[in-house]
């Protein structure tokens, strides 16, 4: 006998772009707390985006909800874009926060408050693993990106769920000039950034350039737009006094996207945000 087929409602949402098709694809699966972990992994394979989110009823009573977040490869702790892009799913689809300014979302990095300002935004979790990366990282990330080492200015770990190593360049032109290698990647998680000069980047409406490549599960990928590692560099530079409290960081570009992410310093907090559209809407039969 075949099982009975259940239909959830499904979104997709584009992240970090005011427009749809420039940011990052996020499909939401809502009432997931039915499905089991093997479905919400299959899900997440034929998707095929980078990451499958799965709205469910939190455990905790600070939270509004809970999300699950998967790649192709598996779950993942903390994802930048899936936050916004599930929680914005999440009041489009009828959600309301106890407290108006702010939606709590819990997952399995804790909770994360994501506030309702301009646009959305959410206070970056604590770093899991900070700090230099060793000679040996140093040079494997080089090699891996094709990097010449006299732009490289430092090299740390990122790293808030996914594993980020994040790398320091002297330019946006030498973010844009990286060239990785997908064969040797072999599980790595490398976000660079760069700054433009002032005058450029008043011109281009942002401040530094970021990329972020990755090799998860099936595939080596550039990831569009990157909320976590975004999270990460701010974290790091900003706290290390070479980027300023609020800045703009532009993202995609190498991969037909145009991505914004605003980062501000509030108080103690780092904040990520966005703009987030809805492309498609409907159900899924699952």
């Amino acid at each position: 006998m075949l099982a009975r087929m259940v239909a959830h409602r499904f979104t997709q949402v584009d992240v970090f772009s005011a427009g749809p098709l420039l940011g990052n694809a996020l499909a939401v699966i809502h009432d997931a707390d039915d499905l089991s972990d093997e479905q919400m992994a299959a899900v997440a394979r034929w998707t095929n985006l980078s990451e499958t989110t799965f709205l469910c009823r939190p455990t905790t009573p600070e939270a509004d909800y809970r999300v699950r977040i998967f790649t192709t490869g598996g779950e993942l702790p903390f994802a930048g874009h899936p936050t916004l892009g599930s929680a914005h799913a999440w009041l489009v689809g009828g959600g309301t926060p106890d407290i108006p300014e702010v939606v709590v979302q819990e997952c399995a990095a804790g909770l994360v408050p994501v506030s309702r300002r301009e646009r959305l935004a959410f206070a970056a979790p604590p770093l899991r693993r900070s700090g230099p990366v060793s000679d040996e990282v140093r040079r494997h990330v080089i090699a891996i990106n094709a990097l010449d080492p006299a732009e490289v200015l430092d090299v740390e770990w990122i790293d808030n769920g996914p594993g980020w190593v994040g790398v320091e360049l002297r330019s946006a032109a030498a973010v844009l000039a990286a060239r990785p290698d997908p064969t040797a990647y072999a599980g790595a998680k490398v976000a660079l950034l760069g700054r433009y000069a002032a005058g450029e980047a008043e011109h281009l409406g942002k401040d530094v350039e970021v990329r972020a490549f990755y090799a998860d599960g099936r595939d080596f990928g550039e990831d569009p737009v990157t909320g976590s590692a975004n999270a990460g560099l701010a974290q790091w530079l900003i706290g290390a006094g070479r980027l300023p409290d609020t800045y703009v960081a532009g993202q995609g570009g190498c991969v037909q996207r145009d991505g914004r992410i605003h980062i501000e310093r509030r108080l103690a907090d780092i904040w990520v945000g966005g703009d987030v559209s809805t492309v498609v809407t409907g159900t899924i039969d699952l």
